[in-house]
């Protein structure tokens, strides 16, 4: 819930701005240029990758094609979760573009080069893939936002609820990079703050495609819930070795930290069926979320994942606050999309808060089985809502500098 006060701060803060559009230039180069950074080739290829491109044009078909008269512009990239190659990219889109905003951002590597690039140049990022929580927490900075979700979020709601389940005894398997170092400290801290215990911990390299060894560790710990701390390609071969090992049917808990309906579809609901995990949007949330997943899906051939559908919100609130204020500016644009509550497809009553992390509800899903889905695509059926409040990390435990500046 956005309180009266958030209202009235957002009203003011957008007055203010308002009368100062005098001094503040207007488009540049009568066109809005944005860039779409990520994985397009590798283990995020399915759950973000091409597809993404779609939910940013849907977007921009949405404003018209053009907002305060000006064109819109969309760059792409293969990133190749790579920290350099990202960095290589959005320096050339900058200097040789002049690109005004940069979204997209999968891996966190990638995502943390890029954003420091963005506010050396003032220009804004719109991060809807990555998950690391210290993007808008230790990384904050005023030129990005944090769309989707984030390991705070999704540890809290998933770990939460097992822990409390009457399944204290956890394995951590994660990814040996800062996105999976990110999920697996947030998970350890929810499950020791419900009662749980860490009985064991491994990281595996990224990507990996041979779990089998990882997997008969977790399996010898005793642990009554094996958490994978990972994503995409490296989750699909994690559960299916877990499968093969027969470790679900031993009676110990896969819990996905992220997952994606992508992932769920490749493993199969036999093997997948009885997951529980946190989801940001899911398409069968709503029937505005359903009618937009089925636009998507006539236009791809595929339903969208949560982060498609991020990608179309951020977005469209992007160019909406443009087209709001006349101008590109990115601190003036960062301000009056946070002055405008988010309510589309995606979110309801969200806002942004001055650490960039844009708050929403979540939802925790557990995946049908064979014979509850009705079709391919019913995949999930909701455990319960999580109230956008109790869903992110709360600022009080902020380490982000904007936050304590304004203390």
């Amino acid at each position: 819930m956005i309180t009266t006060r958030q209202f009235a701060l957002g009203a003011l803060a957008a007055s203010v701005m308002l009368a100062s559009q005098a001094s503040i230039a207007e488009i540049t180069d009568n066109e809005i240029r944005i860039g779409y950074l990520v994985d397009m080739s590798g283990v995020y290829r399915d759950p973000i990758g091409p597809l993404g491109l779609d939910a940013i044009q849907m977007a921009i078909e949405d404003v018209g094609g053009s907002v305060a008269g000006a064109d819109i512009v969309v760059f792409s990239a293969d990133d190749r979760n790579s920290a350099d190659v990202g960095s290589s990219v959005v320096r050339e889109w900058i200097d040789q573009q002049n690109v005004d905003m940069v979204t997209g951002l999968v891996a966190s590597s990638v995502t943390l080069a890029a954003v420091r690039l963005l506010e050396e140049e003032n220009r804004l990022g719109l991060v809807n893939g990555a998950v690391s929580s210290g993007v808008t927490n230790e990384s904050c900075s005023p030129n990005h936002i944090h769309w989707v979700y984030d390991t705070w979020a999704m540890s809290n709601g998933t770990a939460r609820a097992i822990t409390q389940e009457g399944n204290p005894n956890w394995y951590l398997l994660s990814a040996d990079y800062s996105f999976g170092h990110a999920l697996e400290s947030d998970v350890e801290r929810v499950v020791l703050e419900n009662g749980g215990n860490i009985v064991g911990k491994a990281r595996h390299p990224f990507p990996s495609t041979d779990f089998s060894s990882f997997m008969l560790q977790a399996q010898a710990s005793g642990a009554d819930v094996i958490a994978l701390n990972n994503a995409g390609g490296d989750t699909i071969n994690a559960i299916a070795t877990a499968s093969e090992f027969g470790i679900t049917q031993a009676g110990q808990i896969l819990a996905g930290m992220v997952l994606f309906s992508t992932d769920v579809r490749s493993i199969g609901l036999e093997d997948a069926q009885g997951l529980q995990f946190t989801k940001a949007w899911f398409y069968d949330r709503d029937e505005e979320s359903r009618a937009w997943a089925e636009r998507f899906r006539e236009r791809t051939g595929s339903m969208p994942t949560m982060v498609h559908a991020g990608l179309y919100s951020s977005t469209l609130h992007y160019l909406q606050a443009v087209d709001a204020i006349g101008t590109d500016e990115a601190q003036a644009v960062r301000e009056q999309m946070a002055a405008t509550p988010i309510n589309d497809i995606f979110a309801k009553g969200g806002y942004i808060r001055e650490d960039g992390r844009m708050v929403h509800d979540m939802y925790l899903v557990e995946v049908k089985s064979p014979e509850e889905a009705a079709d391919e695509d019913d995949l999930f059926r909701l455990v319960r809502t999580i109230p956008a409040e109790e869903a992110f990390r709360p600022l009080s435990d902020s380490q982000c500098h904007l936050v304590n500046n304004g203390a």
